[in-house]
């Protein structure tokens, strides 16, 4: 049984040799997973290795091999193949070995208008399209609202979320304000400010202090129910 970090750190070598036919630096890993430093990745790699997972090609830089994923078993070549065609990675994913869709966590809803509680764990899991997912962990949250109906985001909507804390400005993000409320709004950062602007007219944009805003992912894509 595989940690979280250790599953992400897996998937995560994993979509890079599939992308780019040789294995992360420790600068790459590092970053990918927000962990603080390169020791943290060495601890990781190491495990995975004990565990049979990966394997290290000696005399050869960033030379990492996947024995096997979580799902496979060891000399399955038609495992292999089914799940090397997988585009995307999540510490959460349980794949799905002859379709390109995976299962994320369903955490519950975040408010497109006014913020509400603060995601929290949940054993709910939603299939989603791996053409929408990109390299890392993923979750999916339940839209309420409509502050983000300009941008194509509508009550009701799966918001299908990236984990992590980096952004650009005018990213859409789900906010974590004063480690409380939750939200999802396009962000911007001036100084030492925080923007999180609304996508309608009918809603201001909240200023807040740097300080007291955690950036919990940026948005990856939709999913939306036909509803009469």
């Amino acid at each position: 049984m595989l940690t979280r970090k250790q599953h992400e750190l897996l998937m995560f070598i994993h979509q890079h040799l599939e992308t780019t036919g040789f294995s992360p630096s420790f600068d790459e890993m590092k970053d990918g997973l927000d962990l603080r430093s390169k020791s943290g990745v060495h601890r990781l790699i190491t495990a995975l290795e004990e565990r049979g997972f990966l394997r290290r090609r000696a005399h050869r830089a960033r030379a990492l091999e996947v024995v096997r994923l979580p799902t496979q078993k060891m000399g399955s070549d038609r495992q292999d193949k089914s799940i090397s065609s997988l585009r995307s990675v999540d510490p959460f994913i349980e794949s799905f070995s002859e379709t390109r869709a995976h299962k994320i966590p369903l955490l519950g809803n975040i408010a497109a208008g006014s913020p509400k509680e603060a995601i929290g764990e949940t054993n709910s899991y939603i299939d989603v399209p791996s053409d929408i997912l990109h390299a890392g962990p993923h979750y999916a949250v339940k839209v309420t609202g409509d502050s983000m109906c300009d941008a194509g985001i509508l009550d009701g909507d799966i918001a299908v979320i990236r984990l992590g804390s980096t952004f650009e400005n005018g990213d859409i993000v789900v906010a974590l304000v004063d480690k409380a409320e939750a939200t999802l709004k396009k962000i911007r950062k001036r100084g030492n400010s925080i923007a999180l602007e609304p996508c309608n007219s009918l809603y201001e944009t909240k200023i807040f202090g740097a300080d007291r805003v955690e950036v919990q992912g940026t948005l990856s894509g939709l999913i939306r129910s036909y509803r009469k």
